[in-house]
């Protein structure tokens, strides 16, 4: 089974921050790192972003 990657837009939209609290975030370890696809592109992987989004769920409430 492979997971699928996702590109930067995309995972913006579904997690509802922008780019730069994005990157901070990923900076201090509160968001998963992206996956190097290649040397100019990155994106990240749909279970990560997924257990990432339930976590914060979680903390919400």
């Amino acid at each position: 089974m492979t997971d699928e990657i996702l590109r930067k837009p995309r995972v913006l939209a579904l997690i509802g921050i922008g780019n730069t609290s994005m990157y901070e975030a990923i900076k201090r370890g509160d968001f998963p790192a992206p996956v190097k696809l290649g040397v100019r592109a990155v994106g990240w992987r749909r279970s990560d972003i997924e257990n990432w989004l339930t976590s914060r769920e979680t903390k919400v409430t």
